[in-house]
């Protein structure tokens, strides 16, 4: 008989832990354990019942693997589609403001010069600001904050539907950032609550990965749509784009308070057998076990999130956003300057290459979650995006820069991945929380940048900015690879023992407090 994985639990003496783990202490079984193990089990649990005087007591707990992958698939096939769902809701409104521009939006609020790119810009800042603290919000609040910043972004964007001036466009860039912000950043950190760190890739690269093509395509295929239709009272023209997409965006944000869960101890999607061994998932994976526990939120820990592993994954987040959101919100004018196309079939053209980049994101997280490496994928996307730019400048032939735009978008993995890779690299809760906000929200500072190097004085070819993108992707392999070359020396370190000194004196919360510190924990490559 092939022996479990096991770990252990401390009990709590009248706590919600014993609530959740008795139960599944008495349904972890399968037909796989022998009646002494079973009776065993069975011990152990009363023992656990009727111990009140130590809250040191740690029964071992099988980790029935059968039971396991159901729980993934259980949460694979509710947390993936909604999470796609959400933050696909969240780009589609961030980047209708390039389809609304080829659509007369600029002409009629009197835009001039640099007005549009002064509109993006102003968005990304309060985007930057605002996700660090809507992550410890979330983390404080539970997932109805969540559900309240995905409303607010949608009656934002219903909202830019009527505006009548620039200054009006401006203001609702404004409230749109500031709602916007936590959002990828929350999707994550709920989403670490509930995997175990290797499975954090796939899991991050499926609604992050392929939610920004796909609604990149999807926003293109909506507009063109909406662009058919007659008018809607008195929302015409580019102004439907915003009231459709932001109807579409509220409805699901209203859903959330209902539906998106909250953490395994107190979320309605799972049984109290499922929540125990959810827990017990995700504390296998800690060097210090707290069984769910969160540790409070100090500046201390804050300040910790600020590290190596983190710094390396936000440098190449924003150089990869530099290119991937300068793209993006620029593929439809990109795409116009390509022939002699129409606006619909402008908008048209921008939906094959996201729809192969959303293949291909798919296909990289497979990749990296059965060979779990990170480095060396991010590596191949990012040759993908330096051989496009390298197309793009190099040549002027119109099918030839369409195909460039293919090449440049697969490196869309590249964002899901560093932030996987940080994410799954930091502990405790209050690290992951922060570092999981650092990494896209400081990282959009790149978005900053990369509504500046598409200017309009630089069109047909955009040479400056293809330049532009071209460095910042070779710079992202760069940094893969020292990356690789620390975790590697990193992690060997601490296989010879040559951390352990960081246990002399610590107290057990002192202990649990070390997290990606401690000389047990082991980096992800």
């Amino acid at each position: 008989m092939a022996v479990l994985p096991t770990f252990r639990i401390m009990a709590q003496s009248g706590s919600a832990l014993r609530r959740i783990l008795l139960p599944a202490l008495m349904s972890s079984r399968n037909s796989g354990i022998s009646d002494a193990e079973k009776k065993g089990e069975d011990q152990m649990g009363a023992n656990l019942k009727h111990s009140s005087d130590a809250p040191d007591v740690a029964p071992e707990v099988v980790i029935d693997p059968e039971a396991e992958r159901k729980l993934v698939r259980k949460l694979d096939w509710i947390l993936m589609p909604l999470f796609t769902l959400i933050y696909c809701t969240n780009f589609v409104d961030r980047t209708a403001i390039g389809n609304a521009k080829i659509a007369g939006m600029e002409k009629e609020l009197g835009m001039v010069g640099f007005d549009f790119n002064i509109a993006l810009t102003v968005f990304y800042i309060f985007y930057t600001f605002s996700d660090i603290p809507s992550n410890l919000a979330l983390k404080y609040f539970g997932s109805v904050w969540l559900a309240g910043t995905i409303t607010c972004f949608g009656i934002v964007s219903i909202s830019t539907a009527f505006v009548t001036s620039f200054s009006g466009l401006i203001a609702t860039r404004v409230f749109l950032g500031m709602a916007e912000g936590g959002t990828l950043s929350g999707l994550t950190y709920i989403v670490s609550r509930y995997y175990r760190r290797t499975e954090l890739v796939m899991r991050i690269g499926i609604f992050f990965g392929i939610s920004a093509p796909l609604s990149g395509a999807f926003g293109g295929l909506l507009a063109s749509g909406l662009l058919h239709v007659g008018d809607i009272g008195s929302v015409k023209s580019w102004r439907k784009i915003f009231l459709v997409e932001g109807i579409i965006t509220t409805g699901i944000g209203l859903l959330c308070f209902f539906i998106i869960p909250t953490d395994p101890q107190h979320t309605r999607m799972l049984n109290p057998g499922e929540k125990a061994l959810a827990l017990a998932r995700i504390d296998a994976d800690q060097a210090v076990r707290t069984y769910g526990r969160k540790e409070p939120t100090t500046i201390r820990l804050v300040l910790k999130s600020f590290n190596i592993n983190t710094a390396q994954c936000l440098l190449s987040f924003t150089l990869t956003n530099i290119s991937f959101q300068g793209l993006s919100l620029f593929l439809p004018t990109v795409v116009a300057t390509l022939g002699h196309f129409t606006v619909v079939e402008s908008q048209l053209r921008t939906v094959p290459p996201y729809l192969v980049a959303a293949v291909w994101a798919v296909i990289i997280s497979y990749v990296s979650l059965r060979i779990k490496q990170r480095a060396v994928l991010i590596f191949a996307s990012g040759l993908f995006m330096v051989l496009g730019y390298a197309i793009a400048i190099g040549t002027k032939n119109p099918d030839a820069r369409y195909a460039a735009c293919f090449f440049s978008l697969m490196g869309t993995p590249i964002g899901p991945m560093e932030l996987a890779w940080g994410t799954e690299n930091a502990a405790p809760d209050t690290i992951r929380a922060v570092t999981s906000a650092i990494i896209p929200g400081i990282g959009t500072l790149g978005s900053v940048i990369a509504v500046w190097t598409y200017l309009p004085a630089d069109a047909p070819d955009y040479h400056k900015g293809n330049t532009l993108n071209l460095g910042t992707t070779s710079a992202v392999c760069l940094l893969t690879i020292l990356a690789g070359i620390y975790i590697r020396w990193e992690n060997a370190k601490r296989d010879r023992g040559e951390r352990d000194y960081r246990l002399d004196g610590k107290t057990p919360r002192e202990l649990e407090e070390l997290g990606y510190l401690h000389p047990r924990f082991h980096y992800q490559l």
